[in-house]
């Protein structure tokens, strides 16, 4: 039997009168990791039923498919926008974000990169950086005005890196050389995220090795070369700060008021007498720190959903899946409830108020001594 497709799956009656919510809702999954060529992974309308009979109320939907969603059309098209909400509502469940990551991506790349990440490129633009960041650009523009269409809040994304080849401070940088990388990285997304102010959208940025915003100190850098905009916002995934070995709780108390995205990944990190943090150019299964199914890694998932409800995040906790061992099918079908079961219902009251008592500014003098 199909579940309830209301989101937030945590609700409780608190006294006689009152019923609260949680402030996050889901569960969600992000599709990225389950888009093919065979049904139901071929087309959005199967997806989002093959999700909703999972127990997911949110779908988190890539952009750079058009069998998929065709970014484009939504960008130009309200009546588009509408037929995709009524899809995801005649399926169960609601889209929670879209995303461009691989397009964010290529806002900016370091020419190191440039034939591994042409393939985010349409074939045309490929062996032609200005062109393919003129591209990219326009599309997180229209991902602006899509967002706006469909009524979301926020929008996931990557900031792309210029200066990640220069994340080990050897040969020795010269003077002025990262705030210059991030002056440019910040002349490019200005556009973006005024764009995104606009449409009235948070756009946040995956924290994530391989891209100049990996960890607090670089988003900082960020935030000072963009001026504070309030659109500069993050996409909170522990997984990547378990491979850094950063703490994540102390993250979300440092950056929680822009904390606008969330997705729940786990992962593990083993060193031994071989390898550590960099992964000696191993392949996943052999690397120290490496992404495992939710619940299989040594993410504190109850801690963060209790640090993200203890600041009143109000957005979806998603599921994105990966994981080196276990098949996609089987992780996906263990993420709903998972999820599910770290959703808190946050007090109406005090826990102590049994104990309380009547009080005044007569009584609480007395009580100080000073009557």
């Amino acid at each position: 039997m199909m579940q309830s497709k209301t989101p937030a799956t945590a609700n409780a009656e608190v006294g006689s009168d009152k019923t609260v919510r949680s402030t996050i809702k889901g569960p969600a999954i992000f599709l990225a990791q389950f888009v093919g060529k065979n049904a139901p992974f071929n087309q959005l309308s199967s997806l989002a039923k093959w999700a909703a009979d999972l127990g997911y109320r949110g779908i988190q939907v890539p952009t750079n498919d058009p069998a998929i969603f065709d970014l484009a059309l939504a960008a130009t098209s309200q009546a588009y926008c509408d037929e995709v909400r009524g899809i995801c509502q005649a399926a169960g469940v609601e889209i929670s974000e879209l995303s461009t990551h691989l397009q964010g991506q290529l806002v900016a790349v370091h020419p190191a990169y440039d034939e591994l990440f042409d393939q985010f490129a349409p074939a045309q633009l490929r062996q032609n950086p200005a062109a393919r960041t003129a591209w990219a650009v326009e599309q997180l523009k229209c991902a602006a005005i899509a967002s706006q269409r469909l009524g979301l809040k926020a929008h996931a994304t990557f900031s792309g890196a210029l200066l990640w080849h220069l994340v080990y401070p050897w040969p020795q940088r010269p003077a002025g050389l990262v705030e210059q990388g991030f002056a440019e990285l910040a002349k490019r997304w200005l556009p973006i995220l005024d764009a995104f102010a606009e449409a009235g959208v948070d756009l946040c940025y995956e924290i994530h090795p391989g891209e100049d915003l990996h960890d607090g100190a670089s988003f900082e850098r960020f935030l000072a070369a963009v001026n504070q905009h309030p659109r500069a916002n993050i996409l909170f995934d522990p997984s990547h700060f378990v491979l850094q070995q950063l703490d994540y709780l102390a993250f979300i108390d440092l950056y929680h008021d822009r904390i606008k995205m969330f997705h729940v990944k786990d992962a593990e990190f083993r060193p031994n007498g071989r390898t550590g943090v960099y992964g000696g150019y191993q392949n996943w299964q052999d690397r120290a720190g490496r992404f495992r199914s939710t619940g299989d890694g040594q993410v504190d998932f109850k801690s963060i959903f209790s640090k993200l409800t203890q600041y009143g995040y109000q957005g979806w906790a998603v599921l994105e899946w990966e994981c080196c061992l276990k098949d996609p099918e089987q992780g996906a079908r263990e993420g709903a409830p998972f999820i599910a079961a770290q959703l808190i219902t946050p007090a109406g009251r005090a826990f102590d108020d049994f104990a309380g008592g009547n009080s005044d500014a007569a009584r609480n003098r007395r009580i100080l001594g000073l009557e």
